[in-house]
C-alpha cells in the first residue's frame, strides 16, 4: 500500500464520512467498496479515522450542536457536516495533532469541496469548539 500524507488521509476520511450521510451500508461495506474501487487510498489511518467519527458521531453531533449560532445541524450542508464530524473527532479524540492544525486542515477540505460560504462557517463553527473545550 502507498505511503500517503496525514492531509491525504484526512480528505480519504471525509470522503468516506460523507459517503456515510447519503448510504445505509456499514461502514465496512463502505469501507470494501472504496478498497475495491482504489479510487481513495484506504490504510489503518484512514479506517480508523472513519470508524472513529461513527462510533462518536451521537457525541460530535451534540458537540457541533452546541456550537451554532442561530443554526440547527439539519440546515448545514451534507459536506460541511462531514467535514466538522471529521474536525471535531480530531480535536477530541487524536491528541497527536494540534486543534489549530485541525481547524486549518478542515478549512482546506471546506475551500476544496464547500462553497465559500461553508469555509468561514466550519473555520468559525471549530474554533467555537476549540475555544470552548479550552475554557
Amino acid at each position: 500500500m502507498k505511503k500517503i500524507t496525514r492531509h491525504q488521509m484526512r480528505e480519504n476520511a471525509f470522503i468516506l464520512v460523507f459517503e456515510k450521510l447519503f448510504r445505509e451500508e456499514s461502514a465496512d461495506d463502505i469501507l470494501e467498496l472504496a478498497r475495491e474501487c482504489e479510487d481513495l487510498t484506504v490504510n489503518d489511518q484512514v479506517e480508523q479515522m472513519f470508524k472513529g467519527v461513527l462510533d462518536h458521531v451521537a457525541d460530535i453531533d451534540v458537540l457541533i450542536e452546541k456550537n451554532l449560532k442561530n443554526w440547527k445541524k439539519e440546515r448545514i450542508s451534507k459536506v460541511s457536516l462531514a467535514i466538522l464530524r471529521l474536525g471535531v473527532y480530531e480535536i477530541l479524540y487524536c491528541a497527536d495533532v494540534d486543534d489549530d492544525i485541525v481547524v486549518s486542515e478542515c478549512v482546506k477540505l471546506a475551500t476544496t469541496f464547500a462553497f465559500d460560504d461553508d469555509v468561514s462557517f466550519v473555520n468559525g463553527v471549530l474554533g467555537s469548539v476549540v475555544r470552548g473545550l479550552k475554557a
